[in-house]
């Protein structure tokens, strides 16, 4: 079964409720299905408060993080925002946590940045919390990081027996844990020793073996999972000469990373966002019937509206 698409957009820039309420209107009339926040130290609204002023302002529109950073955050007191935030807008969150990655972000406020196996491992027992939270009756949970002890969570959430997971990542481990975890499962490029994005991770081809991965760790519930894709490392754009723009982009990024990859590839490429309207059309079609990615974060609203119009719900 094809599913049809579905479109995620940004709604992280600082704002007064009057300009996002424009925002809201705006995601609405082009066929938005979830607007979502990042978790970031940055310039930006946090995500909890801004996801409970969307569900104010729609009755429609789903509302998320994108993503949350778990180390910031115990996920016993994570559960019971959530689950507030899917009672106030009667089912429409969607949870959206991953591991955290923005290691000057954690040296600002003083946070020590465990190394990636620590990270990941917290991750998988911050969501085994989440879910017992969202779960009937009082549970307990001991693990190396979270000890929880006859704890009965409220409110529970309306969406049962919990809002849909997305988890995404790079690495096999962390897509691992997805595929047996997550409603949703976000496919992310990796990040290199200097903290920038591996080129090399966002080919159709890297992204092809991360789906494999995803298959064999899933098992019998991989085709109930839905497949995610965000922009990233180049600018979505639509423009009337995406091969030029392309080869501009694979040399700055070959500068940049030291990885190269060719105009082409950036082109095919699930996370780079560079085309006509019509080559939008035809390349995100092309990757849900070859790769079944159906969920797509387009970044901010206005640059990617008319793909979204065209697209939305077919």
């Amino acid at each position: 079964m094809t599913r049809p698409f579905r479109f995620l957009a940004d709604a992280r820039d600082i704002a007064t409720v009057r300009e996002l309420t424009e925002t809201v209107r705006r995601a609405e009339s082009i066929g938005i299905d979830t607007l979502v926040i990042p978790d970031h130290l940055i310039p930006q609204m946090a995500p909890i408060p801004t996801m409970a002023a969307i569900v104010t302002l729609s009755d429609r529109l789903r509302v998320s993080s994108f993503v949350l950073n778990n180390d910031l955050r115990h996920p016993a007191v994570l559960a019971q925002d959530l689950a507030s935030l899917d009672v106030l807008s009667e089912g429409r969150v969607d949870i959206a946590i991953g591991a955290g990655w923005n290691r000057p972000e954690y040296d600002a406020i003083g946070l020590a940045f465990d190394r990636t196996p620590i990270r990941q491992a917290r991750l998988a027992e911050a969501i085994a919390v989440l879910k017992g939270c969202f779960s009937e009756g009082p549970f307990s949970f001991a693990g190396e990081h979270y000890t929880i002890t006859d704890h009965d969570a409220h409110p529970k959430p309306v969406q049962a027996p919990h809002p849909p997971f997305l988890i995404g990542g790079g690495g096999r481990r962390t897509l691992e844990l997805a595929a047996r975890e997550a409603n949703v499962v976000g496919l992310a490029p990796r990040i290199l020793p200097n903290a920038v994005g591996d080129p090399s991770s966002i080919t159709v081809a890297a992204t092809a073996e991360k789906i494999d991965w995803v298959r064999e760790a899933a098992g019998a519930r991989f085709d109930a999972l839905e497949l995610n894709v965000y922009p990233s490392m180049v600018a979505p754009r639509i423009t009337d000469r995406p091969l030029a723009e392309a080869r501009e982009e694979a040399a700055r990024l070959e500068s940049r990373s030291g990885v190269a990859v060719t105009a082409e590839d950036l082109l095919a490429s699930p996370h780079i966002f560079i085309n006509t309207v019509d080559g939008f059309v035809e390349k995100l079609t092309h990757l849900r019937a070859e790769l079944r990615i159906s969920s797509v974060m387009i970044g901010t609203l206005d640059e990617m509206a008319p793909v979204v119009e065209r697209l939305a719900g077919t």
